[in-house]
């Protein structure tokens, strides 16, 4: 095999992440990747600044970024009686040299396809086409098996292989064929979009609530000319029997199937009830995770993004996280050369610190402050210095963020990921 080839299964945030990557720094991508058309699925995301920094390396510009998203102001967190426990300004408003963006991540992972093929052409991705497994051949290079959604079976051989086919990937399930099953605690999340009026800074996150019943509400669009932006919210409420559910996927539900959870939950300056109400359709999934595996590599495969590390979204991070191991992967790449031994320096750099993300998000992540909020007085305050003193809060915060990898003083000093015009030697 003359030309490096790396094979990608899974064409989401990760798997184009990794594809512009590659292509960035001279290495032939093939995305495989199970829909037969892409679409602009699921609703809002965040992008921390560290990932950002990453996007605008890859060429993608912040005029493009506002186009699917806009930049966060402010991340707090607010109690039962509508009074902050936590609040902060986010992205270049808090001294980061790059933005934080909440997004529609339909529309930025469609940016994302989009860059892909103006760049690679439209070879690098193969749609209709699922990774089942893989066969690590003699020579080193790896053989992907592909089906196609008519059925038949084919064989794709390569330099490596990237699993990047999210929680139920089939890479992982080969690679780690003793795996437990999906996790759940027992969070069931109703997501939606609504048409409304942004509130506080007008680009703000906002938890709402408890660790056990909470609502996270932030815009995913800039205001139209009549002030209305495009608001993404989550409804949550942790059960207390956790049973056997349906793990795939948002499932489209009624507003009726939960908004009893939130109808009281009205206060000056905001209406949840009417702000559900207003949404034109909703999705009810369970918040599930993996557990931690000792390990993202066979050989020569890899694992990325949802497939390596699915967590909690509790922390905002999961999407940034992809991006992140995209471009650790690609420096692996120029330095080492297309092989199994980059996989290898990629895997020692990461596997073990976001294993303890993973953790960390299932102990609430950020949201954690609620639940100290709630051990110490239930919720509801008159001075939330009389419950946890602003030192605690604060090193609460900066401990998460530098566990996500975007501490302040870190990020802004660090060297590029990938060095402006680096190249992979032949």
């Amino acid at each position: 095999m003359n030309e490096p080839t790396v094979l990608i299964a899974g064409g989401g945030i990760g798997g184009l992440a990794l594809a512009l990557t590659l292509h960035q720094i001279g290495v032939r991508p093939i995305v495989f990747e199970s829909v037969r058309q892409m679409r602009p699925l699921g609703v809002g995301i965040n992008i921390q600044p560290n990932a950002v920094r990453e996007l605008l390396d890859l060429g993608i510009g912040r005029d493009e970024l506002d186009q699917v998203g806009l930049p966060a102001l402010e991340w707090a967190l607010v109690g039962m009686n509508g009074q902050d426990i936590y609040s902060e300004t986010r992205g270049l408003e808090a001294g980061y040299k790059w933005p934080q963006y909440a997004m529609h991540r339909g529309q930025f992972h469609m940016l994302l396809y989009r860059k892909l093929i103006e760049r690679a052409g439209s070879d690098a991705v193969r749609l209709g086409a699922r990774v089942t497994g893989y066969e690590k051949n003699d020579d080193g290079t790896v053989t992907a098996i592909v089906e196609s959604q008519d059925g038949q079976t084919h064989h794709v051989t390569g330099t490596l292989l990237v699993g990047a086919d999210g929680i139920h990937s089939a890479v992982r399930a080969q690679m780690h064929a003793d795996q437990p099953p999906i996790h759940w605690g027992g969070a069931l999340m109703w997501r939606g979009t609504t048409r409304a009026r942004p509130i506080r800074t007008g680009s703000s996150f906002i938890g709402l609530g408890t660790h056990r019943q909470r609502m996270v509400i932030y815009p995913i669009s800039h205001p139209d000319p009549d002030g209305l932006a495009l608001i993404n919210w989550i409804a949550e409420v942790t059960v207390d029997d956790p049973g056997a559910r349906d793990s795939g996927w948002f499932k489209p539900v009624e507003i009726d199937a939960f908004i009893h959870h939130f109808e009281d939950w009205k206060y000056d300056w905001l209406d949840v009830p009417a702000l559900l109400r207003g949404a034109d359709i909703a999705y009810e999934n369970p918040m599930i995770d993996r557990d931690p595996v000792s390990t993202w590599r066979d050989g020569p495969v890899a694992l990325l993004g949802d497939a390596a590390h699915a967590m909690y979204p509790t922390g905002s991070n999961g999407a940034s996280q992809a991006i992140m191991d995209a471009r650790v992967l690609g420096a692996k790449f120029v330095n080492q050369g297309v092989n199994a031994d980059a996989l290898a320096a990629y895997d020692d750099a990461l596997c073990g610190p976001i294993s303890e993300l993973i953790l960390r998000n299932r102990g609430a992540g950020p949201f954690g402050l609620l639940n100290m909020v709630d051990e110490r007085c239930g919720g509801t305050f008159e001075n939330i210095d009389d419950v946890i003193a602003p030192e605690e809060r604060t090193a609460f915060m900066a401990g998460y963020k530098a566990a996500a990898g975007f501490a302040i003083e870190k990020l802004n000093n660090a060297p590029a990921t990938i060095g402006p015009g680096a190249l992979v030697q032949r």
